[in-house]
């Protein structure tokens, strides 16, 4: 893969939705994030049953097997979070109000509640208190509530089952992965490669990735960036620094630099890679920022179906 190539190719569509340079405040995304991406997914998850339903009683009952599939099931009411990837991130790090975090707790319940109803449901976490209380929240939806798995396991040892059961080609999958931080590791994705899967991923550009990336090149966490994009240290090094000679009275002297707008640039290389695995995937994904309109993730869809890609577009086009 030609990192430079994806960066020329993509960085216009995407730079309509972001123009700053690090650290400056958007003025065009307001509100509340969280709240922003359930009401996206939601439209998507309406919109997707109902196409996937309709197909099922127009060709023989196919899929047999419709699959909701949520990696990161917790309830969200965690104040702080930890893994081995990055420094300790608090809600307050991401901008994220106290009464604004009851927010992060509607996708499972939402998607379990609506009319339109998956064959079977998913619900992974690695905390197994936060999947009790899961448990507990959903327990009532008795109809639905038969349905569903809740697995206290890694994310990425789960999507391994997932691709494997996907094996199977009477079953399809709507796929959600929303961390906090970049505990997604890109070999996992790629076993997601050649199966029926619609996904959805929330990723850390500003939050967790434009952390690792130290200002002038001395990254301590290299491999956690290699695991998390797919890509070798040279690889990234090439994307998000360049070289500068100047001229000083003792001769000249070579510095460092990091790509200016850093959190567009992670956006960018995160949809070229994912194109590498599905067909189509949003040139402009929802861009999710905290209270101080500062930039923290952006919810990207992919599929290898085109339809799909135009109505996920839209729904984000609208944002409410």
């Amino acid at each position: 893969m030609c990192v430079k190539e994806s960066r020329n190719v993509d960085n216009k569509k995407i730079k309509r939705r972001i123009n700053m340079k690090d650290g400056e405040q958007q003025t065009n995304w307001g509100g509340i994030w969280t709240k922003q991406k359930l009401v996206v997914f939601e439209k998507y998850v309406n919109a997707y049953l109902t196409i996937m339903i309709a197909q099922r009683k127009n060709f023989n009952g196919w899929p047999r097997s419709i699959i909701y599939f949520d990696g990161f099931a917790g309830s969200g009411t965690r104040a702080t979070f930890k893994d081995t990837s990055q420094d300790h991130i608090s809600l307050e790090d991401l901008g994220i109000q106290e009464d604004e975090s009851q927010l992060y707790q509607g996708s499972a319940e939402r998607v379990i509640q609506l009319e339109k109803k998956f064959d079977e449901y998913y619900f992974v976490d690695k905390d197994k208190d936060v999947l009790d209380l899961l448990k507990e929240k959903l327990k009532d939806s008795r109809d639905t509530f038969n349905r569903c798995q809740f697995v206290l396991n890694d994310v990425n040892e789960e999507l391994k089952k997932l691709s494997n059961k996907l094996s199977d080609k009477n079953k399809v999958a709507l796929v959600l992965l929303d961390p906090f931080g970049m505990q997604i590791k890109w070999n996992s994705i790629e076993l997601l490669r050649d199966k029926r899967i619609d996904i959805w991923i929330l990723v850390p550009t500003g939050v967790a990735v434009n952390r690792l990336l130290d200002k002038k090149g001395k990254i301590k966490s290299m491999k956690v960036l290699e695991d998390f994009f797919g890509l070798s240290e040279t690889e990234i090094r090439e994307f998000f620094y360049k070289k500068e000679n100047f001229r000083t009275l003792f001769g000249e002297e070579e510095i460092i630099k990091k790509v200016p707008q850093s959190i567009h640039q992670i956006a960018i290389l995160y949809i070229s890679r994912l194109k590498t695995i599905w067909k189509y995937v949003t040139e402009e994904p929802l861009v999710l920022a905290n209270t101080k309109n500062a930039p923290i993730y952006h919810f990207v869809f992919a599929s290898n179906n085109e339809s799909a890609l135009k109505i996920a577009s839209q729904i984000i086009e609208s944002k409410t």
